[in-house]
């Protein structure tokens, strides 16, 4: 008998004990229990094939052996595979009960022993039972739907929990029955929020519950097989994981930049496909209202009605979004700083391809006055770290590539008369390694870059071999969580070289280095390196912390290597000998003190706090009324809060308020793209960063506290690692 079929045979057992609880529930458990037979007659169960057995035998040899994480492949590892396999299949715990999981003890300590002999068996039973509670609760809320939503009670002072991640599995089928009753009602309330009637909402409800049937009874062995496999590979760390055979295709693609669609970076996320980052100059990030963490409900082709991808395979979501270059794609998401699951937003997006020169980094000048005396203040946005490949092979001497960029913008600038520089990595993910140990360069005469420690603990150093400088003066460095990888190379070094100071927020801390290694069947993507500072601190896991911070409205526990499961941590290994430029200690305090009287002076700081307090007040929602009163009334709140926080927006500016929140959406869809963060009308952050350095100019104009570039303070590794440690 296998797992799937004992476990069966175990509830229908435990039926009896429940039956007198069963009787109080409401017809709708009776409903359960027809769609419980006939799903399992229906669902055929998927099996593993020799290939992925073989895949599993390569994968756990690569994750034992060449992983940068020493971490044998055992039965001591059983416990976590299982439980971050089940969370992968049902992280809000929505589908399986207590019940289900007693029935799993006899294998959820013997995992890995199985994994490492390539024994796929068992992480295919639990998937055949997930799969068939799947079907059970869909069957539950098409027969709750066809009874008329009419029928539910909104009258009363139920409510319900908005992420279940850390609660506890309900103990059977009857409260499993009783927690999709709260699941459905709140869905009819959010269409009814929406505008929708009982008739309108119930189709489109109806519509998503049978597309999720649909893909549920196709599950394909694939899907299990990559599912287990990741829940394995994540051990190791967030960023090792494995590539089925037709994912190693579409990341091929994406990552040969051919790819015509909106330039989004997606992963699944339970039941929905969820944003992960923007590429920079793609369609999304020009568009400006997709945000990192919003969650995809639906998607639309232009002249048809939208397919609701709730429960779809993240493969073919990609399938559904990518479309020809001018066609437009209208994707409705909830918003990561959403309440609840009934908010979303509807964005519409012209797909095309990502352009270099969208990528490129772009100059501005922002003059100063400051008690009679002027100040020029250059300012370089780098959106990512790129270079023209194809190009440098060919042998053209003119390919473009960041240092390239940013030199010939230095020339500008310094031919303009500027005395300062701000350079905006904001929302740069990183991109060429080469180029982050380049650009550094253009700052410093000669030294080392960065550090990459392999598993085998071999330390290569980059350095920057060429002593000319391009720049010599003082630099801010703008940064926040999205600055990842390359970006965090560039300012932990313009940190540890004393040429700058960092301002902003912590950023992400992508510390790791993966490469892709064929398989029979798929490609598993792999850790094998660490970053280091040339302070010896790594960028892995704490990123780098500002010198000056702004608050930003990215929530740390959504975004951020510390926010992911397994992740490497933050360590340190020797400095290298490298000189530090300037000192900034006998300023530094005097730098914040004067940042923070600006902004507690700032209207624009102020509304970016109001935001802040508002995402944040409601990320820390914890549930929602199931009363339609009572949700009206919160629902209202949430509308004005946002209608006053745009309209002293608009009022800042010299605009005439919004008198609805249907002009304000109206006039976001029209305005998408002029809402981009590097629009200095509407950028505060990056004036604010030209201030701080119009303050260092002035206090060395006053004190003398600069040296100038050139008459270096150090050269010893220990002084500039005491300076600049995390």
């Amino acid at each position: 008998m296998s797992i799937v079929e004992r476990l069966c045979s175990q509830r229908v057992a435990r039926s009896k004990h429940v039956k007198a609880l069963a009787l109080a529930i409401s017809l709708s458990v009776s409903f359960g229990a027809a769609a419980s037979s006939e799903s399992l007659q229906s669902y055929q169960p998927v099996t593993p094939t020799i290939d992925q057995a073989r895949a599993n035998i390569l994968i756990a040899r690569q994750l034992q052996f060449t992983h940068f994480r020493d971490l044998r492949v055992s039965d001591d590892l059983s416990g976590d595979i299982f439980d971050t396999y089940l969370k992968y299949l049902d992280g809000q715990k929505v589908y399986l009960t207590q019940d289900d999981l007693d029935g799993f003890v006899d294998i959820r300590d013997h995992l890995g022993s199985a994994l490492r002999t390539g024994k796929l068996q068992p992480g295919f039973d639990i998937y055949n039972l997930v799969q068939k509670r799947i079907i059970e609760r869909l069957h539950f809320a098409l027969n709750l739907l066809d009874q008329g939503v009419g029928n539910l009670d909104f009258g009363g002072n139920d409510s319900i929990l908005l992420d279940r991640s850390d609660s506890d599995w309900v103990a059977n089928s009857v409260r499993l029955d009783e927690l999709w009753t709260k699941r459905i009602k709140n869905a009819v309330l959010a269409q009814r929020l929406n505008g929708s009637d009982d008739d309108t909402l119930t189709d489109t409800l109806r519509q998503r519950y049978e597309a999720q049937l649909k893909r549920a009874y196709q599950a394909r062995s694939e899907d299990a097989f990559q599912a287990y496999m990741n829940a394995f590979a994540g051990m190791w760390d967030p960023h090792t994981s494995y590539f089925s055979p037709r994912t190693s295709e579409n990341f091929n693609i994406n990552m040969s930049l051919s790819l015509e669609g909106i330039g989004a970076v997606l992963q699944g996320d339970n039941e929905y496909t969820k944003v992960v980052r923007l590429v920079p100059g793609g369609p999304a990030f020009q568009q400006g209202q997709l945000q990192p963490a919003d969650r995809i409900v639906s998607v639309t082709q232009e002249g048809e009605t939208p397919v609701n991808v709730i429960g779809w395979r993240l493969d073919e979501v990609v399938d559904l979004i990518r479309g020809p270059r001018d066609s437009v794609v209208t994707l409705e998401v909830i918003p990561s700083g959403a309440a609840d699951e009934t908010v979303t937003k509807a964005i519409a997006i012209k797909r095309d391809q990502v352009k270099l020169e969208e990528q490129s980094a772009s100059k501005k000048v922002i003059e100063l006055d400051r008690n009679g005396q002027s100040y020029k203040v250059g300012a370089i946005t780098i959106p990512t770290f790129y270079a023209d490949f194809q190009a440098m092979q060919a042998g053209d001497r003119n390919y473009k590539s960041t240092t390239r960029d940013v030199r010939r913008l230095l020339e500008e600038l310094q031919a303009e008369g500027v005395e300062g520089l701000v350079i905006d990595l904001r929302n740069n993910g990183g991109g060429a390694l080469h180029e982050a140990n380049d650009l550094v360069g253009l700052f410093i005469d000669s030294g080392p870059t960065v550090q990459i420690r392999n598993a085998n603990n071999d330390v290569q150093i980059l350095n920057d071999e060429d002593p000319d400088v391009a720049f010599k003066g003082p630099m801010v460095v703008l940064v926040n969580r999205m600055s990842a990888s390359a970006s965090e190379i560039f300012a932990g070094a313009i940190q540890d070289y004393g040429r700058g100071l960092v301002v902003g927020s912590q950023t992400f801390g992508k510390g790791t280095v993966q490469a892709v290694r064929p398989l029979n069947h798929g490609q598993l993507k792999i850790t094998q390196s660490k970053f280091y500072r040339v302070s010896g601190g790594s960028t892995q896991h704490k990123g780098v912390m500002p010198d000056i911070e702004i608050p930003s409205r990215i929530d740390n526990t959504l975004i951020g290597e510390d926010a992911l499961d397994h992740a490497l941590p933050w360590d340190q290994i020797d400095a290298v000998d490298h000189t530090q430029y300037f000192d900034f200690s006998n300023i530094i305090d005097e730098l914040r003190l004067r940042h923070d009287k600006r902004f507690d002076a700032s209207p624009e700081f102020s509304l970016l706090q109001q935001e802040i307090d508002f995402l944040k007040q409601q990320r820390q929602q914890n549930s929602v009324s199931l009363n339609m009163d009572e949700r009206q009334q919160q629902h209202k709140q949430i509308e004005r809060t946002r209608l006053t926080i745009a309209n002293a927006r608009r009022e800042l500016i010299g605009e005439t308020p919004f008198d609805s929140m249907e002009e304000l959406d109206d006039w976001q869809d029209l305005q998408a793209a002029d809402l981009k963060s590097n629009d200095e009308e509407t950028d505060f952050v990056i004036r604010e960063g030209g201030q701080i350095m119009a303050d260092m100019l002035e206090l060395d104009r006053r004190t003398a506290a600069l040296p100038a570039m050139g008459s270096p303070l150090t050269s010893k590794a220990q002084t500039a690692q005491a300076s600049t440690e995390l």
